[in-house]
């Protein structure tokens, strides 16, 4: 017993003078290792009668948890110490603002679309809108047959796509016709939304679209659209337009003067483009909106029986609108951009203009 308290009392003078992580678990080692000085004594418990065996057992236990739980708490001890000591020696102070370091910063700044998109999906999600997402490689089906597309639809001719086959499914592309393609409209996300939700629901999709179109002022090859679906029981015309004028009015913070003339979608009937007055040139003409004085901004409609049912919902039952807003054409008109080219350029002195801070 006597040994136990004496191997007690040299751990801890020790174990004070220590300062490295190392030294502690050589330490601890030293005691309480295989051949450490306590594992030792608890070999001679054989020798000792029972009654020794009672006393001396617990207490060389008692003793070889001690030093692990003083080793750990010195060793959090030390660890402590060096972040503190880390952080000190590497502290910023953030407000030297004055300083050459923060004079030599540049700061970024949002790309226009971004930014609008950003207040769209707000004013939409204000109005109780889901904001949905979908891939961007997409198939025929999610693409053109379950908006009311079908392979001979004379439709197909007015979007120039870029298709591609399935390199791990040859055999499929060469039997069944099934082909990929780079989406050619954000519609796709309708149909995986309808396919995903019950009635009624209400939700956009903003997104990336590709077309192979030849570019000009008014005109891209990669643009940003962002569709919107909601569907219900007796929606009408007359709730569609009170979406399209309260977002509009949203984004440019004031009356846009607008336009509603029939439009051929296959996915919707009726089908409607709602133009806005050009606010480039105010209407009197100019490259963005081909001089006519109208920019083509927002195809929508209600939405098609055949849709609906491709979405696994009861068109008997349900009806509702959907529409698809070009995000490109409309950060345009908001920020008074005359050449849609500038959004893809990826030019710093373009979106340098729209500052983070």
């Amino acid at each position: 017993m006597a040994d136990l308290e004496k191997a007690k009392h040299d751990f801890l003078t020790k174990l004070q003078t220590l300062t490295k992580e190392a030294d502690i678990l050589n330490l601890k080692s030293e005691y309480v290792g295989k051949t450490g000085i306590v594992s030792e004594m608890l070999k001679s418990l054989k020798d000792m009668s029972p009654d020794e065996r009672k006393l001396f057992g617990p207490k060389a236990n008692e003793l070889k948890d001690f030093i692990h739980d003083q080793s750990a708490i010195f060793i959090a001890k030390i660890e402590i110490e060096e972040i503190n000591k880390k952080l000190a020696e590497e502290k910023i102070d953030i407000s030297l603002t004055d300083n050459i370091f923060f004079k030599s910063v540049k700061h970024g700044g949002f790309h226009p679309r971004t930014l609008i998109q950003q207040e769209i999906e707000d004013i939409f999600l204000s109005m109780g809108f889901d904001v949905l997402d979908g891939p961007h490689i997409e198939d025929e089906f999610h693409n053109f047959e379950a908006l009311n597309i079908p392979a001979d639809h004379p439709a197909r001719d007015m979007q120039d796509t870029f298709w591609f086959n399935d390199p791990h499914n040859p055999e499929d592309v060469a039997k069944n016709g099934k082909k990929h393609l780079l989406r050619t409209h954000t519609s796709t996300i309708q149909v995986r939304g309808m396919l995903s939700r019950k009635p009624p629901f209400r939700f956009i999709a903003p997104g990336v679209v590709f077309r192979c179109e030849r570019t000009d002022a008014s005109h891209e090859m990669v643009f940003t659209q962002l569709e919107g679906m909601m569907v219900g029981e007796n929606i009408s015309v007359a709730n569609l337009i009170y979406f399209m004028k309260t977002i509009l009015k949203e984004i440019f913070k004031r009356d846009v003067e607008v336009r509603l003339r029939p439009g051929f979608f296959p996915f919707v009937e009726p089908g409607f483009e709602l133009d806005i007055r050009c606010l480039i040139c105010e209407g009197k003409g100019c490259s963005v909106c081909k001089q006519i004085g109208w920019v083509e901004l927002l195809p929508c409609g209600m939405v098609h029986p055949n849709v609906l049912e491709s979405g696994g919902i009861d068109s008997e039952k349900y009806n509702g609108f959907a529409f698809g807003l070009g995000l490109d054409r409309l950060v345009m008109m908001k920020y008074g951009i005359d050449d849609i080219r500038h959004l893809q350029s990826g030019d710093l002195r373009f979106n340098s203009q729209f500052k983070l801070f």
